[in-house]
């Protein structure tokens, strides 16, 4: 079998990026290698991610632009994978002609047979939803190799319907794998070298209810805790209508489980959570707020701001911007509101000029930036515990990693240090990053 190239594009999550690499995975078995370079490529497959409506036009825009490298190599395979892929169907195949390909998100253990089926000329689209665990459990060790951390999936789905939000309708009903399946996926990672895992699912506080005996995510967290070799356990996302004091308590106890939550707010204005069907006030999600506090008092907070929610009056803004200032997080991620397809809120009215939305988004982040640097300037002064991860991106003749409290700290170290635990002193913060020390011994 001649060997193959394949072009990976991917947008998105962390779910998507754990996706595409679960698809270069069980391409490699099949004699495809990755390439950096399109026109090398036998195989061009573009991950997809439909969350905003912006992502989802990059998507088009990619795919006219990769028309050239069909007209010149008639054999090539064009696929779309990903939430986009799910959402859109066969319309794909019929707005790009030179496509040929679609494959949803429950579908990526049936790649081989597509891609076979397409070299013999067939265009074909197959998104319909499992109904058994076999994208789900799927185990791709070989892309451990040379890895510190991976993303591990524990669940797919989402039952929440929040009214902004497509992930139900592209990713399907909530569906947890058993303990023990994770369990021994986690194990064989950790004797590849993997040091810290990050547990993924739409909403991993459900995990489990979906089974006739409950197991919850703190007893999965609990089990991994206990993997002998893995260092650290992180995981996204988490919803706060479902974040159990068990869970809460979960950061007080576990050794393992790094001091950071990524707890998604959305808004603080109770009219708004309320039309995007959250399932909480923000009386409730600052109550929690303060719980995590108590209990882990140096624990890391992140969370998404939506911005221009249909009907988010300048009082609503003002209440979001009110809880920005009382939990101060350490980093946020923002976004303008899109309308999605399927979505009740696409429908709803009073939707708020584009203009205001711009505006509102520039407000948020620039104060939001202001927290964030101020949270990093505490650290200066002060002794971290880093796992090296590799050679800085934006500095490479420094080494980088990252704190139990996912802070990226760049340092002048070693390529012999990837994988360790290294004690660094922090001489300068930055907004998104700090500056370090190797002080080990």
């Amino acid at each position: 079998m001649r060997e193959k190239f394949l072009y990976l594009i991917t947008y998105g999550c962390q779910m998507n990026e754990h996706d595409s690499r679960k698809i270069a995975s069980i391409l490699a078995d099949y004699n495809f290698k990755t390439t950096n370079d399109a026109n090398k490529a036998d195989l061009i497959i573009l991950n997809t991610c439909s969350i905003r409506e912006k992502a989802e036009h990059k998507v088009y825009s990619e795919l006219g632009r990769l028309k050239k490298f069909k007209e010149r190599n008639s054999r090539l395979i064009i696929g779309v994978g990903g939430c986009v892929a799910q959402q859109e169907g066969e319309k794909l195949l019929r707005r790009v002609s030179h496509l040929d390909l679609v494959f949803g998100t429950h579908q990526i253990h049936r790649l081989p047979q597509f891609i076979a089926r397409a070299e013999e000329g067939e265009r074909l689209s197959e998104t319909v939803f499992s109904n058994g665990f076999e994208c789900l459990n799927l185990n791709n060790f070989k892309e451990n190799k040379g890895r510190v951390c991976s993303y591990i999936t524990i669940m797919q789905g989402c039952d929440n319907f929040c009214s902004y939000c497509i992930v139900p309708y592209v990713r399907g009903r909530e569906k947890s794998r058993l303990i023990h399946k994770i369990q021994e996926e986690i194990e064989i990672a950790s004797r590849q070298g993997i040091k810290e895992v990050t547990l993924l699912g739409q909403n991993v506080n459900s995990f489990g209810k979906d089974f006739p005996k409950e197991q919850s995510f703190s007893k999965l967290l609990s089990v991994v805790d206990s993997i002998e070799d893995i260092e650290r356990i992180r995981f996204v996302t988490s919803h706060p209508k479902d974040l159990s004091d068990e869970l809460i308590q979960s950061f007080g106890k576990l050794k393992k489980l790094c001091n950071h939550i990524h707890l998604p707010v959305q808004s603080g204005s109770n009219s708004v959570l309320k039309m995007m069907n959250r399932g909480y006030t923000r009386e409730k999600y600052l109550e929690k707020i303060k719980k995590l506090r108590e209990v882990n008092p140096s624990i890391c907070t992140t969370t998404d701001i939506i911005v221009g929610f249909p009907g988010e009056r300048e009082e609503d803004f003002q209440d979001t911007l009110a809880l920005l200032e009382e939990v101060r997080f350490d980093g946020l991620f923002s976004f303008k509101y899109s309308p999605r397809p399927k979505t009740k809120a696409a429908s709803f009215p009073d939707q708020v000029p584009e203009k205001t939305k711009i505006d509102r988004l520039s407000i948020l982040q620039d104060i939001q930036a202001d927290y964030s640097l101020s949270s990093n300037k505490k650290l200066e002064g002060k002794i971290e515990e880093v796992l090296v991860t590799g050679i800085s991106k934006t500095h490479p003749e420094r080494m980088t990693g990252r704190t139990r409290s996912n802070k990226i700290v760049n340092f002048e170290g070693n390529p012999g240090q990837v994988g360790r635990l290294v004690i660094v002193g922090i001489k300068e913060a930055f907004q998104h990053s700090l500056h370090g020390e190797n002080i080990n011994s």
